[in-house]
């Protein structure tokens, strides 16, 4: 390289740090690319035949993503409904911004890696289906959604519509925006699992008073995985004036989908679960026009500007984490979103269908594809969820999560793509053994 001539070697070596922290995932330099690009590439066109759904049975093809992660063998991951974990490559780029920053932290992460959000923006827009102007990058779904809720200039009686099988911190925002404010907060309730769209939409129809300024959905219930019908409810809130924000913390990077699909004003989402993005790392869009009337979380010069990016004054931030995004989307993007929605949910039906008929054994979620994909709820009858989440880590080692909330009372099962057919087939025999001494 000409320019490098005469530099004394630890010039270059600084200058090629920069130029490959610069260049960063979205270059033929990425670490996806030098690790993963040719063998994703020679395993896709063996299948290329083959429609996503026929992909999603064929273990050949899934064995190589399987690889391309490093669970602990001697347990089976089955919450990753909670946090996925990332690809080695993901894990690898984190760690590489790790070093470069703490070579020199005002440097490297204020002059160099500060550099990489643009183009990292850009992506998420791409993935979206959204203009980058529309993207704020932020540390997970609790904050994107905050931002909105309490960045809503709503006045005292204004009403908001929301479910009891909301996530928690969601529905203590609302509460606390009620304390504070003196905003109505209301609460539907649903019995899931429910295969009627229309039903759902009447249930938030039924709530809306003419003082309800807004409806919030959360696009799949994280306690069982119910898909809900966002873009027919999102229709029928605006007929009648009233905005919705959108929870996608479970379905961005598992489901097939771009952000219009859901008619929705606002969403937000957390990277790290379906995405396998570093931990600690999240979205949230703002539809153009409304973004100038959104009061940021925290702190910025213009907080009624139209700028997406006065959401993102966080201070001193983990730039590594960040700039791990990008990895991560290189490997979703290998696979492919319908390959990687019909493999999951194909991993979902394949262990819950095997269970359903068991005496004692009840599902919880649909094994209908509309109204599900990755998560099941799963209990047995004389068994607490403790209980049964207990049984299934002590004797078997497989790692699940107990639900209890509000009408919800179960295990959740999460697979991801990693998950292979030998762990279900362990988790199946685990259920039914544990069944039968119940």
């Amino acid at each position: 390289m000409p320019t490098l001539i005469g530099m004394n070697p630890n010039g270059r070596r600084t200058f090629l740090k920069q130029a490959a922290a610069l260049a960063g995932a979205f270059s033929v330099n990425s670490l996806f690319h030098q690790a993963h690009a040719a063998e994703f590439a020679a395993a896709s066109g063996k299948v290329s035949a083959l429609s996503p759904s026929e992909v999603a049975q064929n273990e050949d093809y899934w064995s190589v993503i399987q690889r391309s992660y490093s669970v602990n063998s001697n347990l089976i991951n089955l919450n990753n409904g909670g946090v996925s974990p990332s690809p080695v490559v993901v894990q690898q780029a984190v760690e590489r911004y790790n070093q470069l920053s703490n070579e020199g932290p005002s440097y490297y992460m204020w002059r160099i890696l500060d550099q990489g959000r643009e183009p990292l923006r850009e992506k998420l827009g791409s993935l979206a289906g959204v203009s980058p102007e529309e993207i704020a990058i932020n540390r997970n779904s609790t904050e994107a959604l905050n931002t909105v809720i309490y960045g809503l200039d709503l006045k005292p009686g204004d009403e908001v519509i929301g479910t009891k099988q909301d996530y928690p911190n969601m529905i203590q925002a609302y509460r606390q925006k009620a304390q504070r404010q003196g905003i109505q907060y209301k609460q539907i309730s649903f019995d899931f699992p429910i295969e009627d769209d229309a039903q759902i939409v009447h249930a938030y129809e039924q709530a809306i008073t003419d003082r309800t300024k807004l409806i919030h959905v959360t696009h799949m219930i994280n306690w069982v995985g119910q898909t809900m019908p966002v873009a027919k409810i999102a229709d029928m809130a605006h007929a009648r004036g009233i905005e919705v924000i959108c929870d996608g913390a479970h379905s961005f990077g598992l489901l097939d989908f771009k952000i219009p699909d859901l008619h929705c004003d606002y969403f937000g989402t957390s990277l790290h679960k379906f995405l396998s993005a570093p931990i600690g790392s999240g979205m949230l869009w703002i539809k153009q026009d409304k973004i100038e009337k959104i009061w940021p979380l925290t702190c910025n010069g213009e907080p009624r500007s139209a700028n997406i990016r006065k959401f993102e004054t966080l201070g001193t931030r983990s730039f590594p984490i960040e700039q791990g995004i990008g990895e991560a989307i290189n490997f979703h993007e290998g696979i492919g979103s319908r390959r990687k929605e019909e493999r999951i949910h194909y991993l979902k039906a394949y262990w819950a269908s095997r269970v359903q008929q068991t005496p004692k054994v009840r599902l919880h979620t649909s094994l209908n594809h509309e109204y599900s994909c990755a998560i099941c709820g799963v209990s047995i009858d004389g068994m607490t969820p403790a209980q049964l989440e207990n049984a299934l880590f002590d004797r078997y080692k497989i790692h699940t999560v107990g639900i209890v909330w509000e009408n919800i009372s179960c295990v959740r099962v999460t697979p991801h793509v990693y998950t292979t057919i030998a762990d279900l087939d362990k988790l199946v025999g685990a259920i039914q053994t544990i069944a039968t001494k119940a």
